[in-house]
């Protein structure tokens, strides 16, 4: 029981440190563009490598 008397307190600690947190993150603007980074993995930023079949046929040459 003495052992409860300690960790509701820590729980309630946590449970206060996880809603400021998230206040925070909220006040910071972490969760203003949800669907800006699910569209950005979609956009191809880089050159295209060379196919298989392109360095075989420069191996041939």
């Amino acid at each position: 029981m003495s052992a409860l008397l300690g960790l509701i307190p820590v729980a309630l600690g946590f449970g206060l440190l996880a809603l400021v947190v998230f206040l925070w993150s909220l006040k910071n603007g972490q969760y203003d563009d949800l669907d800006g980074a699910a569209a950005r993995i979609l956009i191809d930023d880089e050159k295209p490598t060379e196919t298989t079949q392109d360095q075989a046929e420069k191996r041939r040459v």
